[in-house]
C-alpha cells in the first residue's frame, strides 16, 4: 500500500509538472490554445495570470516531491497536506472554471489521498 501510495503521488507531480509547463510556458501557443479550445489571443491576453497559475502547481508538485524524503511521520503529513491542497484546488477550479479540472487534478489527488491515508492504518 506505501508503494501504491508513493506511484500515486508520484503521477500527481507529473501531472502537476505539466500543468506547470503548459500555464508558464505554453499558454499563449498555438498548442496552448489547442489544450484549452481558446483563441490564442484571448490566450495572450490572459499570459500573466496563467503563468502565475502555473507557479501555483509548481507549489504542489514542490511540495509533494518533498513528501518523499525525510522522516516517515513527517513524509505522511507533508503528502496528506499537499495532495489534500491539490483535491480542494481541483474542487474549487471545477466549480469555477472548467468541470474537466475535476478529472485532470482533483480525482487523481483524491486517489492518491486515498491510498496514501489507507496505506498509514493497513
Amino acid at each position: 500500500m506505501a508503494t501504491a501510495s508513493q506511484v500515486l503521488t508520484a503521477l500527481v507531480v507529473l501531472l502537476h509538472v505539466y500543468f506547470l509547463v503548459l500555464e508558464m510556458f505554453l499558454w499563449a501557443t498555438p498548442f496552448g490554445a489547442k489544450t484549452f479550445r481558446r483563441p490564442l489571443a484571448e490566450m495572450e491576453a490572459q499570459k500573466v495570470l496563467a503563468a502565475n497559475q502555473g507557479l501555483y502547481n509548481g507549489f504542489l508538485a514542490a511540495g509533494l516531491v518533498w513528501s518523499f524524503v525525510g522522516d516517515a511521520a513527517v513524509v505522511y503529513q507533508v503528502r496528506v497536506f499537499f495532495l489534500a491542497c491539490v483535491v480542494v484546488a481541483g474542487i474549487y477550479g471545477a466549480a469555477t472554471a472548467s468541470r474537466t479540472i475535476l478529472f485532470a487534478q482533483a480525482i487523481p489527488g483524491a486517489a492518491a489521498l486515498a491510498v496514501t491515508l489507507a496505506a498509514r492504518y493497513a
